[in-house]
């Protein structure tokens, strides 16, 4: 399994764990993401890696072998002679993490297990910026219900939520402060969605998107395990989740990363959120349609609301057959995306910037130009080295990074998987 920023785990200064269960607790952690980071290990492996006496460790595997969290996968040598060590691994099959997206024109799934294994994943092609809060949230509890239900018939039951959302998210709350491309504010999606949810009883949390897929990009994307990385969503909306020294970087109150809002152009289009000139109104996916394709913009009356990547695909055919306006259309969003990205590189000097979404989809006609700008920009090249690169995880990458934030929850507190037998007990 993948590693998640650092910045997800308590904080360096918080207190330590308090009384026998807590620091039990806090041991069974250890364990688990000692074995998150390998294919197996044995006991004395995980003794030695974490420092936890031999018995310790005995006594911790037991536990986690009666929650299924853990399965004994064989037998290791050490050396000609010695003894035979019985190696285990991250199992959990049973346990489920369910990650969701919800953007302007869709509805994004991605379920696992423990382990990693893949049990459910689509996208719904949805007008919620259209369809207002109260139909769009009934919405994604009828797409939540039927993941859980998918996933239940794969043998796992979730044990958590996390809904992807471009805005400002007060975490803690699950409230959606404000997604200005949903036209949402102050709404309590994370209890509302449970209230859907009902008997399921699946706990719900709710974060940016652009967060949730700069982890999925840190753990498992094209520069996984770069530390300090910039990513941007490719969407009608663009937002930023930003990797600092291995950590995520959420700012004082959680609201970091709003790129899209840079105000560069003072004499540009009123955006989203009420203000004018915002980067968004540049290089967003709405921009792009309305120079390339206008009779297919957003917003127009009586369109239907086509999936993203249907739009990319008609985008990439006129590319490749020289269409003139659409290649003048991705030049110009290609160089104000690199302006952009210089902004950020000048701010937080980072290794790469990883472009997602639509922006991954037409990059090797986006990405000439950005890289142009970028390398014009950047007050410290060539010393700075960043470079633009584009993300693998497609339109994916924010229900991914949601789905490893519910197993890295449970991973951080294996004490919640209560009940070793399969079913909603589990919960």
């Amino acid at each position: 399994m993948s590693k998640e920023p650092h910045l997800t785990r308590a904080p360096s200064g918080a207190a330590p764990p308090a009384g026998p269960a807590a620091l039990r607790r806090a041991n069974l952690s250890l364990v688990l993401r000692e074995l998150r980071d390998h294919i197996s290990l044995s006991r004395a492996d995980i003794a030695e890696a974490t420092g936890l006496h031999r018995a310790t460790v005995s006594n911790l595997m037991a536990e986690l072998l009666e929650r299924r969290l853990v399965r004994e996968v064989g037998v290791e040598h050490v050396g000609a002679i010695g003894r035979p060590r019985r190696a285990v691994a991250l199992h959990g099959a049973h346990v489920g993490a369910l990650g969701m997206e919800i953007n302007v024109d869709y509805i994004a799934v991605h379920g696992t297990d423990l382990s990693g294994r893949v049990l459910v994943e689509r996208r719904v092609v949805y007008d919620t910026m259209g369809s207002g809060p109260d139909n769009s949230v009934r919405r994604l509890g009828l797409v939540a219900k039927e993941a859980v239900e998918a996933m239940r018939r794969a043998g796992a039951a979730p044990a958590g939520i996390v809904v992807a959302v471009p805005g400002l998210v007060d975490v803690a709350r699950g409230v959606v402060t404000l997604a200005p491309n949903l036209y949402w504010r102050d709404l309590p999606l994370a209890d509302q969605l449970s209230a859907i949810l009902g008997p399921l009883q699946v706990p719900v949390r709710v974060d940016n998107d652009a967060n949730l897929a700069a982890v999925a990009e840190f753990t498992s994307g094209i520069a996984a395990g770069t530390p300090d990385l910039v990513y941007l969503t490719g969407e009608v909306g663009v937002g930023g989740g930003i990797i600092s020294g291995g950590r995520l970087l959420r700012g004082a109150d959680g609201f970091s990363g709003e790129v899209g809002h840079l105000r560069v152009d003072p004499n540009g289009d009123q955006c989203g959120c009420g203000r004018v000139g915002c980067w968004e109104t540049k290089v967003g996916l709405a921009a792009l349609v309305r120079a390339a394709m206008p009779e297919q913009a957003y917003g127009l009356p009586g369109m239907p609301v086509p999936d993203p990547g249907e739009r990319m695909a008609d985008i990439a055919r006129g590319l490749a057959s020289g269409d003139r306006r659409m290649m003048m259309a991705v030049a110009q969003v290609g160089e104000w995306l690199g302006l952009g990205g210089s902004i950020l590189a000048n701010l937080f000097n980072p290794r790469v910037i990883v472009i997602g979404g639509y922006f991954a989809s037409l990059a090797q006609w986006l990405l000439p130009h950005a890289q142009d700008q970028l390398q014009r920009l950047v007050v410290a090249a060539p010393a700075a080295q960043c470079r633009f690169v584009a993300s693998t995880l497609g339109f994916g990458a924010a229900s991914r990074g949601a789905a490893s934030m519910v197993v890295n929850h449970i991973i951080d507190d294996p004490a919640t998987i209560m009940d070793p037998l399969p079913g909603p007990a589990v919960y």
